[in-house]
């Protein structure tokens, strides 16, 4: 049942960016096209036109929507007309060069007093309160892996490509300080066999462990000095295709009939021991079921998809890998919560939390192609029997609800610009779903907060503040800006 109230008026979490504009559906496509191709999803606030009583080259009115001119008197202020109560906004555009076709973007981390980002050549942090530039890192070469969380200390190691060109082999590590704005260490990653070679790898950390997978082979490395911890080559049938990490290591693997090459392959997942990269545990999905995502690490939860079959569902593990549930949901996700039509980047919904004993995760409507765009509410899920224990009730049009994190006992959920209204977070009670407000931004903020398009934005949540990055951004230009990170908070 909906929970009395559902979230105030006014008012996600958790890789690579999949929904490009290559594979944006026809609907979104539309939109893009209306607002001359940019990554915009154009909720309130488009280009302002001149008073009837002006001459026609008046400047057009700035609102943040990345078609204004940027610059003059008009120049777009995120926090105009602020109101008691309400939370400060700042935004900082794009301004590295980058290919007319755009390049993603990677983050946002927020360590201590600073939030940091990447793009393909450079990570650049801005302090956290106010998005003021505090240090840059040029990559010599691009990047071809970033795992979705750094280490507890803010070390992050990356991947790089042998050299500038985008279908180059990814062959290194290089550490990266977050906390410090300093390069680590840089190794080359030591071939695991003969066809061990690949444009990209699947990484994640968890502990002082870095793992990746790719060509069917995975490794592990010290982050604290790039020793080589373990590898394989040896697959028994069961190939490395990605990683979770956290505070466990989490193995997704691909599993293969080998007396009948053309059968359809079986999902795998296990636990790893970080250290030495053996099994604790592995647990097979039935063939025709492909793991999506892992929405918890800490209790594991997984979204597996079956595609003949236009269904998913939810699999909750014990500490042991026993099934605690395993459910088919009555609700609609988007792709990049269970996986559907976004391969790889097992860490990538950002929408879905959980505590001991349940699932918070954005919803909506089923769609029949099992990626729902307009995930206007949220469900829980108890773990324990896979049932929903509740659900709010359902934003206006255009607003999506993402759960944040769980902070003293209740469940942050932001919730996106839409209907007039601009973006906010609101706390959700974990018994029943009523809600309260937590932050509200600027009514003006409406229309920068509405470019961050909800197929690619990242969230982060840390210290109270709210950072959206844009998941795709393009280079600068004179009268077109391309919105790269916004915050608001205390």
């Amino acid at each position: 049942m909906p929970a009395p109230g559902g979230p105030a008026g006014g008012g996600g979490r958790g890789g690579r960016f999949k929904g490009r504009p290559a594979v944006l559906t026809a609907l979104a496509v539309a939109v893009l096209l209306t607002v001359g191709g940019g990554v915009y999803l154009t909720v309130g606030g488009g280009r302002g036109e001149p008073s009837r009583a002006e001459p026609s080259s008046s400047p057009s009115i700035d609102k943040g929507d990345g078609k204004g001119p940027g610059v003059g008197p008009d120049t777009y202020d995120p926090n105009a007309g602020i109101k008691p109560g309400e939370a400060k906004v700042w935004l900082r555009d794009n301004e590295i060069e980058v290919a007319g076709s755009g390049t993603s973007q990677y983050g946002p981390w927020r360590v201590g007093d600073v939030v940091v980002k990447a793009i393909a050549t450079e990570f650049t942090a801005y302090g956290a309160a106010d998005g003021q530039d505090k240090w840059k890192i040029p990559l010599p070469t691009r990047l071809c892996a970033v795992p979705p969380t750094p280490t507890a200390d803010g070390k992050l190691v990356v991947g790089l490509k042998e050299s500038g060109s985008d279908s180059s082999h990814c062959t290194h590590l290089q550490l990266i300080d977050l906390a410090t704005g300093k390069a680590g260490w840089k190794i080359a990653v030591p071939a695991e066999n003969a066809y061990d070679s690949s444009t990209e790898f699947e990484i994640a950390i968890s502990g002082d462990t870095v793992a990746l997978a790719r060509s069917a082979v995975m490794s592990g490395f010290s982050v604290t000095d790039g020793r080589k911890l373990f590898g394989t080559s040896k697959t028994d049938g069961c190939t490395p295709s990605g990683f979770a990490g956290g505070s466990r290591l989490i193995g997704i693997r691909n599993c293969f009939d080998p007396k009948d090459a053309t059968a359809r392959g079986q999902s795998m997942v296990e636990e790893l021991d970080p250290a030495t990269g053996a099994s604790k545990w592995a647990y097979k999905y039935d063939k025709g079921w492909t793991v999506g995502r892992v929405l918890s690490v800490d209790p594991l939860v997984v979204a597996a998809h079956h595609e003949d079959r236009k269904t998913w569902n939810i699999t909750a593990f014990a500490a042991d890998g026993k099934v605690r549930s395993q459910s088919a949901p009555g609700f609609g996700v988007s792709g990049r919560c269970n996986g559907f039509g976004n391969a790889g980047r097992f860490q990538e919904c950002y929408a879905s939390v959980a505590d001991a004993d349940t699932l918070y995760i954005g919803a909506g409507k089923p769609a029949t192609t099992l990626d729902t765009e307009d995930t206007n509410q949220v469900v829980a899920v108890d773990l324990n029997t896979g049932k929903e224990r509740w659900r709010t009730a359902e934003q206006p049009k255009n607003r999506t609800m993402w759960p944040l994190a769980i902070e003293e006992g209740r469940v942050l959920v932001y919730v996106s610009p839409g209907s007039g209204a601009a973006g906010s977070v609101v706390s959700l009670a974990p018994a029943d779903g009523a809600s309260q407000p937590v932050l509200q931004s600027p009514a003006v903020s409406a229309g920068a907060a509405s470019v961050f398009f909800s197929h690619s934005v990242r969230t982060t949540w840390a210290g109270g503040r709210l950072f959206l990055l844009n998941g795709w951004v393009y280079g600068p230009e004179p009268k077109k800006k391309s919105r790269a990170i916004l915050s608001f908070g205390k």
